[in-house]
This record gives C-alpha cells, sequence and structure tokens, in this order.
C-alpha cells in the first residue's frame, strides 16, 4: 500500500467470503475500490457475493484445508489480478459443548478448518505476498484470550492462529510483510446466531459478565477490520474494549476456572440432557463445511 495507506486499487483474497464477517469484508474493501478475490465452500453464495460488488472480482470455490487446491487457487488468483496485496485469513467453524461429551470429528475439524487452514492459507499466498510487499490479516477471536469452557476447539484453534500471526510477522517482517491479527467478540453472525439456537448456551453465554455478554452488530465491526487494515495494523479489535483483555489476559484461566466451574455444576444435568443435540458445526457455515465433506 502506499504512503497514504490508500486501499483503491489493491487486491485482497478473502476467505470465508460467502456469508458472515468475510462476506461484508469484501464489500467494504470494493467500496474502498479493492479488487477482490473470494474463497470459500459454497459456489452459489460466493457468485452472488461478487456479482453485487462495485470493483472487479472473481471467486473460487475452495476448502482451505486442501493444500494442493489453494496452492493452485493462488496461481490463479495472481495470474487474472496480477498481484495480491492483502490476505484475510477469516475462515472459520464453530463447535460447542463439554468435550467429554464432544463428537471428536467436528471437534477436530474446528482445529483443522481454524488453525491449519489459515496456515494452509497463508503458505499459498505468501509467494504473493513476498512479491507484493502486502498485508496478511488473521481473523481470530476473543477466544484466543479468554479460554472459555464449552468452547475448548474454537478456544484451542483461534489461541492457535493467533500465536501463529506473531510467529509469522517476525519471520517476514524484514522482508517488507505486515501481519495482523484481528479480534472480534460476539459478532451477529450465522456462526453465533447459530451458537444460540442451543438454549444453554445461550442461557450461559449471557451470564458472561458485561460487555463480552452482548451480540455487536456486524457493521461497525467489519469497520475496524478494515482500518486496520489500512493502516497495515498488527493488532486490530472489532470492538472498542477488547484491546483491554491484552493487559488482563494473564490472570483470566485462573479466574475462568474458577468461576466456569460453578457454573458448570449448576448447568451440568441440562447439558447432560441435551448432549445429543449438539453434535456436529453450528450456523449455516458449519453445515455447508459438513455437506461438502459429505458431497466429497
Amino acid at each position: 500500500m502506499n504512503a497514504q495507506g490508500r486501499l483503491e486499487g489493491r487486491v485482497a483474497v478473502v476467505t470465508g467470503a460467502a456469508r458472515g464477517v468475510g462476506e461484508r469484508l469484501a464489500r467494504k474493501l470494493a467500496a474502498r475500490g479493492v479488487r477482490v478475490a473470494l474463497l470459500g465452500l459454497e459456489p452459489e453464495e460466493l457468485r452472488q457475493v461478487s456479482d453485487r460488488l462495485p470493483t472487479e472480482s472473481a471467486y473460487w470455490p475452495v476448502d482451505v484445508t486442501d493444500a494442493a487446491a489453494m496452492e493452485r487457487v493462488a496461481r490463479e488468483v495472481t495470474e487474472r489480478f496480477g498481484r495480491v496485496d492483502i490476505v484475510v485469513a477469516n475462515a472459520g467453524v464453530a463447535q460447542g459443548g463439554p468435550f467429554a461429551d464432544s463428537d471428536a470429528r467436528s471437534w477436530n475439524r474446528v482445529v483443522e478448518v481454524n488453525l491449519l487452514g489459515s496456515a494452509t492459507t497463508a503458505r499459498a499466498f505468501l509467494p504473493a505476498l513476498l512479491d507484493s510487499r502486502g498485508y496478511l490479516l488473521q481473523i481470530a477471536s476473543l477466544a484466543a484470550i479468554v479460554p472459555a469452557p464449552l468452547g475448548s476447539a474454537y478456544c484451542a484453534s483461534k489461541a492457535g492462529v493467533e500465536a501463529f500471526a506473531h510467529c509469522l510477522r517476525a519471520e517476514v517482517g524484514h522482508r517488507g510483510v505486515a501481519v495482523g491479527v484481528g479480534y472480534l467478540s460476539w459478532t451477529d453472525t450465522d456462526m453465533v446466531r447459530g451458537v444460540d439456537e442451543d438454549a444453554v448456551m445461550r442461557e450461559l453465554r449471557q451470564r458472561l459478565p458485561w460487555p463480552s455478554n452482548r451480540t455487536y452488530p456486524l457493521g461497525p465491526a467489519v469497520d475496524r477490520l478494515v482500518a486496520g487494515i489500512e493502516r497495515r495494523s498488527a493488532q486490530v479489535y472489532a470492538q472498542w474494549w477488547l484491546r483491554g483483555m491484552q493487559g488482563v489476559r494473564g490472570v483470566l484461566p485462573g479466574l475462568i476456572a474458577a468461576v466456569g466451574a460453578r457454573e458448570m455444576r449448576r448447568f451440568a444435568p441440562r447439558l447432560a440432557a441435551t448432549s445429543g443435540a449438539r453434535a456436529g458445526l453450528v450456523g449455516a457455515g458449519g453445515a455447508a463445511d459438513e455437506k461438502t465433506r459429505v458431497d466429497g
């Protein structure tokens, strides 16, 4: 990006672009004159997003955990647009409930998509980013900072991508590539709505301390991400208060363990009674991931 930080004319790759944060981010970037490559699992939804963008765009149905496919897509994107300046590793899925009762296949898939898929995305597009001295934004979460019960797979994967991005920033900074981490709290997406379909999970979330118990609108959160991309920021906070969590994260595991044990005792009977309904990935994005793997 030029010294003024303007985005117009740049090329961005957004994974998980069929819905939610990825879709809104593609729209916001395109409104700033960015040409956009949309990656995701749902061809029709990606096509619809692409058709609505005001700038040049194209879409690639691809699983971010498929290394060979991602390398092919990276070549095709670079050939189509001539360069890649921005990569947003946003694709993610979630699964909730006690680890002891969790479906191992779904639990592992969360880590595979969120952590390994992010690394695969970075590996595939890093050559293009090195050529452009570009910027990679890794979407993490409040879950990277706060190890919440009933979200072990999601928290583990988001803590992992946070650490991965920090490592990568140190490795490639001297070559002109900037790497940032984007933090979001509960934001109004299909994933969060999918979590809230489970009455026990919804009630537990509502019992979190303010302001972490709120669901935040998508638009302002994505506006903050776009501003961070323009500044090539090392940390981007989609909600204002998340920055303050960094200063207290050292004491959070012990505090959450104590409070979480109390809450788990309270909700254990209800969790046990509904454990069968909690199998699989949550939300429309999770359903798309599971359908793609079944259809193969």
